[in-house]
């Protein structure tokens, strides 16, 4: 009997193209078109499988290719047996849930494979429209996906084929249990599931027994791990000094992207505005945004035109932006494998990357356990105090005007958010007047 690592390294060396792990030719032609050469080791192991019909636990870390590893084997069973409402594609976040349509769409763009993200933060009106055109795939968010399965009429998805659940330990980590366990309850129990999930937690083996019949494991990466062509650093400073560092860093490894990761959405958008203050081209992206704003940041940050993108954990999985250069942990992650998955955003497909942890006096035991879990020493990155120092004044400025903008951006919230609630109030009031009165309820503009 071969070992897993024998049989892994046989398979790397006699496989070489989709179309030898047995992908359709007009697919391989798409895979060709969106410049896939070689299948990436998670593809190698699960397509395959998955082409034989067979429930996948695809474990695998960040920016592997696992998009390409479900979506493949959905679009050939597709073209083999054309049906709507064939697939369902469940993620924990709606960045994620519109990267995946792109994927899919531009695979399936020469077979008219048609798609729609049901995700949160978009009118409930507009997504039945686009569920009432019936399309092949749904790529959604559990909480959304719900609403409509209770709320849209003549929405069901009885013949659904296939079913992923990708980043599902993210999507258990993040409370949808219950939303996830009522749409197993009203989808064919007579289906193919793909789990697919960066960490093997208790929750997700629980998920695995009640949603897969006898699965093939798919595991590429057996512990945490961060990639090889990744240099991983840190810098031990003084919590009072963290946003000169932070502006010594971006002038020392200009001309690099950056993608800054931040606790809270408080913090995220108050670096921005220093940045900003600063000269640099910064942008954020966190939960408190609007979903149009949040997809303009990110599009802003992809086509290169922002050099500097900051996030919240929000950000840190499953997005694909392929050019990060520099990954930098502002506040140290409290779950260390988080780290992992922030620093994954950098070294992708192959090219290298720098990621540097901020560590702070409050920081040392949070940074200890995530030097544990990768099994490494972080060496430091070289600074020069002399030259951060000489940034304190110029950074005190920045940081005073960053914090009267965000008063402002408060308090002009509260004020939108009071005059919405007075013209909800003035139309109630206008409505029981005009019932009053018996006469037609005049349309009350704001």
């Amino acid at each position: 009997m071969a070992t897993d690592m024998e049989r892994e390294e046989v398979l790397e060396e006699t496989v070489k193209t989709f179309k030898e792990l047995g992908v359709t030719d007009v697919l391989c032609e798409a895979c060709d078109q969106l410049g896939w050469k070689t299948p990436t080791k998670i593809q190698v192991e699960a397509l395959p499988v998955a082409l034989q019909g067979r429930d996948i636990i695809g474990l695998a870390e960040t920016g592997s290719g696992k998009t390409g590893a479900f979506a493949l084997p959905i679009l050939q069973a597709l073209l083999e047996a054309p049906q709507r409402f064939f697939a369902l594609v469940l993620t924990p976040t709606r960045e994620l849930a519109f990267q995946i349509s792109e994927q899919f769409e531009a695979l399936g763009s020469s077979i008219g494979v048609q798609c729609t993200v049901i995700v949160g933060g978009i009118d409930m009106m507009a997504q039945s429209l686009a569920l009432a055109k019936k399309p092949h795939v749904i790529i959604a968010t559990p909480g959304r996906l719900i609403d409509h399965l209770e709320n849209t009429k003549g929405f069901n998805l009885r013949a659904l084929k296939y079913l992923v659940m990708d980043e599902a330990d993210r999507i258990l980590n993040m409370d949808f249990e219950t939303e996830v366990d009522k749409i197993l309850k009203v989808i064919p129990r007579d289906r193919k599931t793909f789990l697919f999930s960066a960490t093997m937690t208790k929750k997700v083996q629980k998920l695995q027994r009640a949603a897969l019949k006898n699965p093939v494991k798919c595991a590429v990466s057996s512990k945490y791990q961060t990639v090889e062509k990744l240099q991983q650093y840190y810098i031990f400073i003084p919590s009072k000094f963290k946003d000169s560092y932070l502006v010594y860093i971006l002038n020392e490894l200009a001309g690099n992207s950056f993608m800054i990761f931040c606790s809270t959405c408080n913090n995220t958008q108050r670096t921005a505005l220093l940045l900003r203050n600063l000269g640099f081209t910064a942008i954020p992206l966190h939960g408190q945004m609007n979903q149009n704003k949040r997809l303009g940041s990110l599009n802003k940050f992809k086509a290169k035109t922002r050099s500097i993108l900051l996030a919240t954990d929000v950000a840190s999985r499953g997005l694909d932006i392929p050019h990060v250069d520099v990954v930098i942990n502002f506040d140290i992650p409290t779950h260390s494998k988080d780290y992992i998955h922030r620093v994954g955003r950098t070294a992708r497909a192959g090219r290298s990357g720098k990621s540097i942890t901020f560590v702070t006096q409050y920081d040392v035991e949070l940074f200890q356990r995530i030097e544990h879990l990768i099994g490494k020493k972080l060496p430091a990155f070289p600074t020069q105090e002399e030259e951060v120092m000489m940034l304190t004044e110029r950074v005190a400025e920045a940081q005073r005007f960053a914090r009267m903008e965000l008063r402002q951006q408060g308090e002009k919230k509260k004020r939108s958010r009071e005059e919405a609630n007075e013209d909800d109030d003035a139309e109630g009031a206008m409505g029981v007047r005009n019932k009053v009165a018996g006469g037609k309820k005049k349309k009350w503009k704001a």
